[in-house]
């Protein structure tokens, strides 16, 4: 979808809907609030008699639309819930509510009235980034095996008016910033969303072999029996079950500073998890092409990273495999000894994320030495019972840098829930017969053991992990809980929150 910023009004009559915002009014009679009375103006009276019937009422999701009698467009009103609730996340809410409202009612062209959604409490930069993500988010779909789908918006338009025309120039380059984010967003999603028989561990390799073509970047691709001479047994374990061998694939973006951080984000990239000899019951076992979304939201991040011209370096890592049951499978009991050399003794199968990530993590430590290490991965089912479908787990060992990513949380809307790492979680992670053990018999703060794991192969690294097995996709059945603009599929979550804080939070 094309987005822009036009100086003009919204309700000159330049695009098929004119969208404004409106916050939820209260119970006693009040008049038609100011910022809508050009809106009324346009609709000859049709509003305020709607206002004053009480047929708009500004709640979080509703959607009126008006059609102009002078037969120039609509005017959708869409409501942004309680006033002391608005902020960006209602604005991306509210605008993805809109755009997918319009889903197949001959609405190609789409403009914002800045002035609606922007106000006292919320920055016209930030509303205007926000309008952008529920409009561009809100409309994706993926299309890749339909043979049919309804026309939906095509162009969007942020309308500043009288009110913001001075901001032009400022608005215009955090548009820009924000649609280039956004692209890759969608970009990320089309991938995760990619089965399993298509979206092998060569295939996310030859994903990233493009970004770097395209984007100019370092690629490095190991291959089976690199990974043999580098002794990674933990991919090599993981992936050796499936005829589709593993995968390390790392990705770099020299930074656009002289000096700077580097940044290390590693993803598990698991392009099916059957849970191995552990197997996974059948029930959902579909949904398992998403293990891979740690991966491709790293790839996503540095992707973000160069067309946007980050600062600081940014190193990126997947770690691919397909874990499928066959007779040449790790079993329960074996010992894998990973790249770093310390051992991991394999108790459940199924547990394989934190077992390809322990390569990953002791690889790019090892070789490029980064101030910092994110990874990412939907590495427990524990992590959707402790915060839900919505909130990805953080956990660290880093104060600064777990302070910079809860900000880019708040600012991005991807939101996480910092958690307590400690030396019970460490025991509980010790092996008798190895350095440690990627499952424990008790069946507790598996988020937890599973991070105390990945921290044995950081070092003193600064080091931040991302459990993102809740909001990494969503399904028919926990949908409707979701905001509007996060569709069924991939999410692509981590993409935002990350690069946010590689662009605000890493001076």
């Amino acid at each position: 979808m094309k987005f822009a910023v036009d100086r003009r009004d919204a309700l000159a009559g330049s695009v098929d809907i004119a969208v404004s915002g409106l916050t939820e009014r209260g119970e006693k009679d009040e008049p038609l609030p100011r910022l809508l009375v050009k809106e009324d103006e346009v609709l000859g009276g049709l509003l305020a008699a709607a206002w004053k019937r009480r047929e708009v009422k500004g709640r979080k999701a509703e959607v009126t639309t008006f059609h102009r009698p002078d037969g120039r467009g609509r005017i959708l009103l869409v409501g942004l819930g309680p006033k002391a609730n608005h902020d960006a996340e209602a604005v991306r809410r509210a605008c993805a509510s809109a755009v997918k409202a319009l889903k197949g009612k001959g609405a190609r062209t789409v403009g914002f009235r800045l002035a609606t959604f922007a106000g006292e409490s919320l920055a016209s930069e930030i509303a205007t980034r926000a309008i952008a993500d529920g409009t561009l988010l809100g409309a994706y779909e993926f299309l890749r095996y339909r043979s049919t789908a309804e026309a939906g918006v095509e162009e969007g338009t942020v309308f500043l008016g009288p009110e913001h025309g001075r901001e032009e120039a400022a608005l215009r380059r955090a548009l820009d910033q924000e649609v280039t984010l956004l692209e890759t967003v969608i970009w990320t999603r089309d991938i995760v969303n990619l089965p399993a028989d298509t979206a092998t561990p060569e295939r996310l390799a030859e994903e990233a072999r493009q970004v770097g073509k395209e984007y100019g970047l370092k690629v490095t691709v190991l291959d089976e029996k690199k990974l043999e001479e580098l002794h990674c047994g933990g991919l090599l374990a993981v992936g050796g079950g499936s005829v589709h061998p593993p995968r390390l694939v790392i990705v770099e973006y020299g930074g656009g500073a002289r000096s700077g951080k580097t940044v290390a984000v590693v993803g598990k990239g698991i392009t099916f998890d059957s849970g191995g000899i552990s197997i996974k019951p059948a029930a959902s076992m579909q949904d398992m092409k998403f293990d891979k979304a740690g991966a491709c939201a790293a790839l996503g991040i540095v992707r973000a990273a160069a067309a946007l011209k980050l600062p600081p370096k940014v190193i990126a890592v997947m770690a691919c495999a397909e874990n499928l049951p066959s007779g040449t499978s790790y079993r329960p009991g074996d010992v894998v000894r990973t790249y770093n050399g310390k051992t991991i003794e394999v108790l459940n199968t199924d547990a394989e994320g934190r077992v390809v990530l322990a390569d990953a993590l002791g690889y790019v430590v090892d070789k490029y030495h980064p101030d910092e290490v994110i990874d990412l991965a939907t590495l427990t089912g524990a992590e959707v019972v402790a915060l839900g479908d919505d909130t990805a787990a953080l956990i660290s060992t880093d104060e600064k840098l777990a302070k910079g990513l809860l900000g880019a949380s708040a600012t991005s809307g991807e939101p996480l829930w910092r958690m307590p790492l400690t030396d019970f979680h460490r025991e509980l992670v010790k092996s008798d017969i190895a350095d440690v053990r990627n499952h424990t018999e008790l069946t507790v703060a598996g988020v937890l053991t599973a991070s105390a794991f990945l921290e044995s192969f950081v070092g003193k690294t600064a080091w931040a992990h991302l459990d993102i097995a809740g909001p990494a996709y969503t399904t028919p059945s926990t949908r409707k809980w979701q905001p509007p603009y996060q569709p069924i599929g991939a999410t692509a979550f981590g993409v935002r929150v990350v690069t946010t804080y590689l662009r605000d939070g890493t001076a």
